[in-house]
């Protein structure tokens, strides 16, 4: 019971945490990039209304501004926060070895490709003390220590903006 209650927390939290987690609250356009670094529900709507209000989105979808990607790829981040809220020691037992079918599970909802596995199972257990760095660590932590060490791998780099 309390696994369920914990992940429904998370399905109505963690939204709004990966956007904060990211720094890019409201999405992408003049909202987010007004309100950036700003953490909480005020600046969220604000962001969020200021983007709708002025129509900006698409434009910084069409021109790559306003911190918006023109990847044409729509991601799940909380899809990935929940897996990783819901399997947090196996997924950490599983980066420490660098396999394991968490691991593997993870790169997939990732959509890191067949021919990528082997380097980030590799970076993940290179890094794991850096992802997990403690044993009650947030989700959202893992989320963004994960994505700033795919960041910073020339293999792996295309894949942070899936988390």
């Amino acid at each position: 019971m309390k696994k369920i209650i914990t992940v429904l927390a998370l399905s109505v939290a963690l939204p709004g945490a990966a956007y904060a987690a990211q720094d890019n609250v409201g999405g992408c356009g003049l909202g987010s990039m007004v309100f950036k670094g700003q953490s909480g529900i005020a600046p969220q709507v604000l962001a969020v209304t200021t983007n709708g209000t002025s129509g900006n989105q698409t434009f910084g979808i069409s021109t790559g501004t306003l911190g918006c990607t023109q990847d044409g790829a729509v991601h799940s981040n909380m899809k990935t926060a929940l897996f990783i809220e819901s399997n947090k020691k196996q997924l950490a037992r599983d980066m420490s070895v660098g396999s394991g079918e968490t691991l593997a599970s993870l790169s997939h909802l990732i959509g890191i490709e067949a021919q990528d596995q082997a380097a980030f199972n590799r970076v993940a257990k290179d890094n794991m003390a850096r992802i997990f760095t403690t044993d009650t660590v947030a989700t959202e932590q893992v989320v963004a220590s994960l994505r700033e060490v795919l960041a910073t791998d020339a293999q792996l780099s295309r894949y942070q903006t899936a988390l």
